[in-house]
C-alpha cells in the first residue's frame, strides 16, 4: 500500500487519506463513515443527501447539512411528505441548499414514498430494506482508493428496489456511496483506525 492511502494526522491517527485535512470531513470520516446506519428517518435523510450529491463532491453536501435539515425539517418523513408547490418553490430559491427543482422534488416524492411503506411493511421497513442489501460475503478491505468500486450488484439491486417503489435519484452509485456511509459496506482502507 501507498503511503498516500493512509493520511497521519496531527494526533498520530491513521485515516483514509481522503479524510484530507478539513476538521469537518475528519470528523465525518472518524464519526459517520462507514458507522452502521439505523432508524427510518436516517436512512431516509441519507438517501435525500446522496441524491443531493449526484454529481457534486460529498464534502459540498457536508458542509450545507444543517442547511439541508432546517430547510426539510429534519428530514421527518411525514413532515416532508406534506410539502406542497409553495414548499418546492421555497426550497428552489434557498441558497444555503442545492437549489435543483428535479432532486428537491424527488425528497418530497421519496418521502411520500417512504410513508405509505412504512405503512404497508410497519416502522423500520426503509431501514430493513436497506440492510437486506447487505452483501452475504464482507468483500475485501480495499488496500486503496484503486480498490474502491462505483457499483457493486447489492447497489445495483437496491436501486433497483427503490425504483420499483418509485423512488428517484437512487443510481447504483449513489446507492453504493449510502452503503459506504451506512455501514452496510466498511470500505475504510486497510490501516486506517476504523478499518473493522
Amino acid at each position: 500500500m501507498s503511503d498516500s492511502e493512509l493520511l497521519v494526522g496531527d494526533d498520530g491517527v491513521a485515516r483514509c487519506a481522503w479524510a484530507g485535512s478539513d476538521p469537518e470531513y475528519l470528523r465525518y470520516h472518524d464519526e459517520e463513515w462507514g458507522t452502521p446506519l439505523h432508524t427510518d428517518r436516517k436512512v431516509f435523510e441519507k438517501i435525500s443527501l446522496e441524491g443531493f450529491q449526484a454529481g457534486l463532491s460529498w464534502i459540498t453536501i457536508l458542509r450545507r447539512r444543517p442547511a439541508f435539515r432546517a430547510a426539510f425539517q429534519n428530514f421527518d418523513i411525514d413532515a416532508v411528505a406534506a410539502f406542497g408547490d409553495d414548499d418546492v418553490e421555497r426550497l428552489v430559491h434557498d441558497a444555503a441548499i442545492i437549489r435543483h427543482r428535479g432532486k428537491i422534488t424527488a425528497v418530497i416524492g421519496n418521502a411520500r414514498i417512504t410513508q405509505k411503506l412504512l405503512q404497508d411493511r410497519g416502522e423500520g421497513a426503509l431501514d430493513r430494506l436497506l440492510w437486506s442489501f447487505r452483501p452475504a460475503l464482507a468483500p475485501p478491505r480495499p488496500r486503496s482508493v484503486a480498490d474502491f468500486v462505483a457499483t457493486t450488484p447489492e447497489s445495483v439491486a437496491l436501486s433497483k428496489a427503490l425504483r420499483t417503489l418509485g423512488f428517484r435519484f437512487v443510481g447504483p452509485t449513489t446507492m453504493y456511496a449510502l452503503m459506504q456511509s451506512a455501514g452496510v459496506v466498511d470500505d475504510h482502507v486497510e490501516g486506517c483506525f476504523r478499518a473493522a
